[in-house]
């Protein structure tokens, strides 16, 4: 029976009609490999050797030095994708549906279907309350079982963002892009990116709702945290700079962000955003 504090934002319909349209969106392409063999892509020419095969000849570099050398290309490569996606109570924020979390949700499920498209597996890792986290892969039925599975949240679930980045560290065999779609309510978010990023590509979907820019010029007031209930006091103005406070942030930590305000039109930007940055190329 489903608890009276689990909510869906999105029927399931809805849902898969979204995150199609953001999956055609964000179309990119593979990733460049710095291996060399059999591939698509010319690299460079080398001196030929006892056992390479005659079509590989590379018979312009051949008639011009005069001794034979054979074609070298790039070997395709398919860099697993994460995806941590933070389920936590601060995401139900919405003041317009789908709000913090089912637009992250959606966002997330664009990328897993145009990355399963262009042959790279997808992971995903629950950074919330809950423990998810199911191993990179290309199957469509993997990934549509998340995704209803994500579809519900609750109020009170607290964010293990830090924790959890860093327990997925050590079990990285290789090189992968690992994308946090967050709002960056754990104060030890930032560190745990950098370690992750000494030795892969990290990437911050920040997701920021109106209603977390409205208490301007409200003074002090006492507010409780909705994910672990700690008091504190809080003074508008200081609410209303977090978002640029968490930008300078993550340009002193070296951390590629992009943020998405839930009123505002956001997939051309991030699509440029993504191709930028050089790790999504056009095929």
């Amino acid at each position: 029976m489903q608890s009276q504090l689990d909510v869906q934002p999105l029927d399931s319909r809805q849902f898969l009609l979204a995150v199609k349209r953001v999956a055609d969106s964000l179309s990119y392409g593979t990733d460049r490999s710095p291996f060399l063999g059999q591939g698509l892509e010319y690299v460079q020419s080398r001196r030929y050797e006892p056992g390479d095969p005659v079509k590989s000849i590379d018979w312009r570099v051949t008639a011009r030095t005069g001794k034979t050398h054979v074609k070298q290309h790039e070997t395709p490569r398919q860099m697993p994708v994460w995806l941590a996606v933070d389920t936590s109570a601060s995401m139900a924020l919405a003041s317009r549906p789908p709000g913090k979390y089912g637009l992250a949700l959606q966002v997330a499920g664009g990328l897993a279907l145009a990355s399963i498209d262009r042959v790279s597996p997808v992971g995903v890792l629950g950074i919330g309350g809950r423990d998810l986290r199911i191993q990179p892969s290309l199957s469509r039925d993997v990934l549509l079982q998340w995704f209803h599975g994500l579809r519900s949240y609750r109020f009170d679930e607290p964010t293990h963002l830090a924790a959890r980045l860093l327990s997925l560290e050590p079990s990285l065999r290789q090189r992968a892009l690992v994308v946090v779609l967050s709002d960056f309510h754990d104060p030890d978010a930032l560190a745990a990116m950098k370690v992750l990023g000494a030795r892969h590509d990290v990437i911050a979907l920040v997701f920021r709702d109106p209603a977390e820019e409205m208490l301007h010029g409200a003074g002090l007031f006492r507010a409780r945290e909705v994910e672990s209930g700690r008091e504190l006091l809080a003074h508008g103005r200081h609410l209303l700079s977090s978002s640029e406070r968490l930008t300078e942030a993550f340009k002193r930590a070296s951390i590629d962000h992009f943020l998405i305000y839930t009123d505002r039109p956001f997939l051309g930007a991030v699509r440029h955003f993504l191709r930028a940055r050089g790790v999504f190329k056009r095929r």
